[in-house]
């Protein structure tokens, strides 16, 4: 049986994962060659991102799979399902029942991979240095409930927050928080090139053609003291121009592991089980798509021509015709899975109707057909996404109401593009930094959001985010969080489309699949280990 699928749970108002199948991570042999690992993420410096992996810049699910390796936090997500864990700490909670103060013990004897020992005023250091740097990346948002850092001797760090913030745990496990030695980096500017030291798992070697990654080598940290069980000596992460690339190399054994992103015939293909020697496994996925919107721009800057918009997409079509199984249609920005979820979009503006969107037009006074052009990015999300814009732009040119242009543009060039604001309307992805409704929310509507949108609105920022956060109990927060939804799908300055599932293939020697990916599209190297397949 060459397919296996894992199903995850939603428990305690979070999406977490119950795994099995496809050898435990304690089956692996940790001796033999390097395991390879090949991906279709871009790791590029450029002119407008010339540090890309510097944990204060960093803000994209293949630069943070960089990250996570080698740079240590004080919290981790759990191996199953449950809260984030200590991992350079010790212990770590909050110390009042306001959930405002927030305290962590380092764990004795810790060091970052060079022998240099981490302390208390490295974790200070390093995240007072993200948001002091205050990338345009949007990154240190993440961290913005954060007041005063303080230190208590070499071992302790207390956090006092502005607010109160039951996702503050989860923050603390993205690679925005990771551990970082002062002698390597700058608490004033961010580190450009590809450099990368911590006290995680591994230590980083890029190979480096121009000005792009070819392959990264992470090396098993002998000091390394951490929640992680590393399985494997040695990974290699190659970086391919496109799926069919990735695809071939897996055929001829030159990589053992294909993570993101497969192209669509190629999961197909190997859900067939034509593939004795490769293995795929799929699992409910926490990705998203969506159109975002610079509210600004003359083109969209009405109300009523996002909201026509929302009107006329065909969810269901677009899944069926681009993704098949492989996607499902989304109505808000939080996944349907995740506690917290509404379906705004769909009890606002039912089933795609021209007659509707032409109404909403008509009243504010909008001209016909209203010319705009979408952006989308060609090698990011992968080789279906041209596809996906296509139909997208023949549902609303089709509708007479729109006449849509579309252009496709690297990364390296459409990101720091999309943050100047140049673009009046553009495709984006988001994989959740931690598997929780608010990291659905915040991360696009809060102050110095990740879009740089210029959207705002108050009553999101001063009330409703942060009421949703007082609440550990997230179904709680339920309220909270499903009025903001509401406001989202009134105003578009998103047009939330589909949610999709989540696929790994390995070779049948490869062990600890099933854990290399989490429910947050983390990729965990340490699982992987060679052995019998299970």
């Amino acid at each position: 049986m060459n397919r296996k699928t894992l199903v995850l749970p939603a428990v305690a108002g979070l999406l977490t994962p119950v795994l099995a199948a496809c050898g435990g991570s304690g089956s692996g042999s940790k001796g033999g060659d390097a395991i390879v690992v090949g991906t279709t993420d871009r790791f590029t410096v450029t002119k407008d991102a010339p540090a890309p992996i510097d944990p204060a810049y960093a803000y994209d699910v293949g630069s943070w799979n960089l990250l996570r390796q080698t740079v240590q936090t004080l919290m981790a997500e759990p191996k199953g399902e449950g809260d984030p864990v200590p991992d350079a700490a010790e212990s770590c909670g909050f110390t009042d029942s306001a959930s405002e103060r927030y305290a962590c013990k380092l764990r004795e004897g810790l060091t970052f991979a060079n022998g240099d020992p981490v302390t208390a005023q490295d974790v200070k250091f390093s995240i007072e240095r993200a948001l002091h740097i205050k990338a345009d990346s949007g990154v240190s948002s993440l961290l913005n409930t954060i007041d005063t850092i303080e230190t208590q001797g070499d071992r302790e760090v207390v956090f006092h927050l502005k607010t109160a913030d039951a996702t503050f745990p989860y923050k603390l496990s993205t690679p925005v928080a990771g551990i970082l030695d002062p002698k390597d980096y700058s608490k004033d500017s961010l580190r450009d090139g590809f450099h990368l030291d911590g006290s995680g798992p591994y230590t980083f070697q890029a190979e480096v053609k121009g000005n792009a990654i070819v392959s990264a080598t992470f090396t098993k940290n002998p000091r390394y003291k951490g929640v992680q069980t590393v399985n494997n000596d040695k990974v290699v992460v190659r970086s391919f121009a496109d799926a069919d690339a990735m695809g071939a190399a897996i055929d001829k054994g030159d990589i053992d592991v294909m993570t993101r992103t497969m192209s669509p015939a190629q999961i197909q293909k190997l859900d067939s089980g034509s593939d004795d020697n490769v293995d795929l496994v799929d699992m409910p996925g926490l990705e998203i798509r969506y159109l975002a919107f610079n509210t600004d721009a003359p083109t969209v800057k009405s109300k009523a021509v996002r909201q026509a918009m929302a009107q006329v997409v065909n969810r269901g079509e677009l899944v069926s015709k681009v993704y098949g199984t492989e996607a499902e249609p989304l109505y808000s920005l939080v996944p349907a899975t995740v506690t917290g979820h509404s379906n705004s979009f769909f009890n606002k503006y039912g089933n795609p109707s021209a007659a509707k969107a032409k109404t909403l037009l008509a009243k504010a006074g909008i001209t016909t057909p209203v010319k705009l052009t979408m952006h989308y990015t060609t090698d990011h999300y992968g080789s279906a996404t041209k596809q996906e814009f296509e139909v997208l732009q023949k549902q609303l040119n089709d509708s007479g109401l729109f006449d849509v242009t579309i252009q496709g543009h690297p990364w390296e060039s459409f990101r720091p593009a999309e943050e100047k604001g140049q673009y009046d309307v553009y495709g984006m992805g988001w994989f959740p930094d931690f598997p929780d409704a608010d990291n659905f929310l915040a991360p696009f509507l809060d102050k110095d959001n990740f879009l740089g949108s210029p959207y705002s609105n108050t009553e999101i920022q001063r009330n409703l985010i942060p009421q949703s956060r007082r609440d550990a109990n997230r179904l709680s927060a339920a309220d909270s969080l499903t009025k903001i939804q509401d406001i989202v799908a009134d105003d578009v300055p998103v047009l939330p489309l589909w949610q999709g599932k989540q696929y790994i293939a390995a070779r049948s020697d490869i062990t600890g699949v099933s854990y290399a990916v989490n429910s947050s599209s983390t990729l965990q190297l340490w699982e992987l280990g060679r052995g019998v397949s299970g």
